[in-house]
């Protein structure tokens, strides 16, 4: 019998990646990269500019739209010491990420700051061409702070008050901060909706080459958005899953795409990154809770990172749970499913609407490689030594995959 995933410890999942094979740097051509393909338990490899020749015609893709905004606002106290506050999520309970970065005059965030110690009772100002932003410690936290922003001109939404004020937040794990090159580089072609604070990387290799080859094998595109969290950085630090408490993240999908989902059942679907497979294997796992909990309120559809686990009176199919969702959503006069969800796909998990994922290289002692081994089980080691044997490049710049069931 399979153990619950809570038991899985992490030292399976541990694997060398030494410095010099994560990419600090994005290549010139996004599509250049390398790809290797995981398909009946072989190992093979391309570039990916040449992905479509492996998808089948008429599958699906599923991408993640999500934009990342310019989340590190550097300011200075009066003593002159830097002060770096890293935007993390909306402080209200009640606000979902695209509402929040709408919000004009000011607005309450949550927020990592470092050098927090030198941050003492004082507002901090930053002052640009053509915009003043003003930042006020509200409460000190165990794991972020609360802070209020505001900002002239008031008629500014947030989200361009970080475009002209902030920088661009790519990983810690490069070790250089941002360059004026990460501002388009560090953004898929396809993003739309201003939120995350870490790019979808998977979609940072397509180009309007590669998706014109798909558009030609009558592949697909679907779009659903999971505005990523800082916490995608987070390693898991215990010695069991059972102590790590996953993160929650938004996500924001129209009831047209569930329906595409819906009607596409039976089809290859290919989810573009890890943050694209846990919003449709989410939505899922929403179908079922609405299904056995009919009079479920908008404002408490959300999804635990357990949930997946539970036992449940009668297994639904893929098509009977999206019908569900898609029944409670008609009866909620909804036309997009926004909610947050924590899941955290691990083996055993079964995946029920993707096929395969592509996806770049991941940390080790993540959770991202624990979702990569519910879809190739044991070989994400062989997959791994592969790639490092075979002079990929790692990590967010790194090059690409695409691993099938």
């Amino acid at each position: 019998m399979n153990k619950h995933p809570s038991l899985i410890e992490i030292s399976d999942y541990i694997y060398d990646l030494p410095q010099e094979k994560i990419a600090n740097y994005p290549l010139q051509n996004r599509d250049a990269s390398k790809l290797l393909i995981y398909k009946n338990k072989t190992i093979s490899e391309n570039s990916f500019k040449n992905i479509d020749q492996f998808l089948e015609e008429e599958s699906v893709l599923i991408f993640n739209n999500t934009r990342v905004v310019q989340a590190r606002l550097n300011f200075q106290n009066s003593k002159q010491q830097a002060i770096e506050v890293f935007c993390l999520e909306p402080f209200q309970a009640d606000l979902d990420i695209t509402q929040a970065m709408l919000s004009t005059q000011k607005v309450l965030w949550k927020c990592l700051v470092g050098n927090l110690k030198k941050w003492r009772d004082e507002d901090l100002t930053l002052i640009l061409e053509n915009i003043s932003l003003n930042v006020k410690l509200i409460e000190k936290r165990p794991d972020d702070v609360v802070v209020e922003f505001s900002w002239e001109p008031k008629a500014l939404s947030f989200a361009e008050v970080l475009e002209r004020s902030g920088a661009m937040p790519i990983p810690p794990y490069l070790k250089r901060k941002s360059e004026e090159l990460d501002a388009t580089r560090y953004q898929t072609i396809y993003a739309e909706k201003n939120g995350s604070v870490a790019a979808p990387t998977a979609g940072l290799h397509f180009t309007p080459a590669v998706y014109e080859k798909l558009k030609q094998k009558n592949i697909q595109a679907l779009y659903v958005t999971l505005h990523v969290g800082a916490g995608t950085f987070k390693p898991v630090k215990t010695t069991t899953l059972a102590e790590h408490d996953m993160h929650a993240e938004w996500i924001d999908v129209s009831k047209e795409t569930i329906g595409e989902l819906l009607k596409n059942s039976t089809k290859k679907k290919i989810a573009v990154g890890t943050t694209s497979l846990r919003t449709i294997e989410s939505l899922y796992w929403l179908g079922v809770k609405v299904f056995y909990n009919k009079n479920l309120l908008t404002g408490q559809l959300e999804l635990s990172q357990w949930e997946p686990y539970q036992e449940v009176e009668k297994e639904l199919s893929t098509a009977e749970s999206l019908t569900s969702l898609l029944k409670w959503m008609e009866e909620n006069s909804l036309q997009r499913l926004i909610c947050k969800t924590s899941i955290l796909l691990a083996p055993p998990y079964r995946l029920r609407l993707a096929d395969g994922i592509i996806t770049n290289f991941h940390q080790p002692q993540s959770t991202l490689l624990l979702l990569i081994s519910c879809i190739v089980g044991n070989d994400w080691k062989n997959i791994y030594q592969y790639a490092l044997q075979n002079d990929f490049r790692f990590l967010s710049y790194g090059d690409s995959s695409l691993l099938l069931k």
